[in-house]
């Protein structure tokens, strides 16, 4: 069985919508192939703002995972295969901030296609 790894990596600017509103992040998705299913591995991220902010994990449209990360600081989750995401599956992930912070967040999420 041939291993692809993946990966959702980028440097996002925000601005918080309310911590109950997470904000999509562009370019922050993936979709397995269909031919495919594929396992989140890791996920390392960094906060530039002043106060706490998390991801959130959507799959197909739904809260999967949250990760919270403190006020400029950084979060390593191994995630190491957790769960299987099923051929066609879309993952997003989305930022939660209080209303009106702005900043960056710099995202490296692993996954490996199988």
């Amino acid at each position: 069985m041939l291993e692809t790894p993946q990966f959702i990596q980028g440097v996002y600017s925000f601005k918080g919508a309310g911590l109950e509103r997470p904000v999509a992040l562009a370019g922050g998705d993936y979709t397995v192939p269909g031919d495919k299913r594929a396992q989140l591995t890791y996920l390392r991220a960094g906060n530039s703002a002043p106060e706490l902010v998390y991801l959130v994990l959507h799959r197909d449209g739904k809260p999967m995972r949250y990760f919270p990360i403190g006020a400029r600081a950084s979060v390593h989750v191994p995630l190491v295969i957790v769960e299987d995401l099923h051929p066609e599956t879309r993952v997003e992930l989305l930022v939660g901030a209080p209303e009106g912070v702005p900043g960056w967040v710099i995202v490296d999420m692993g996954l490996v296609e199988i």
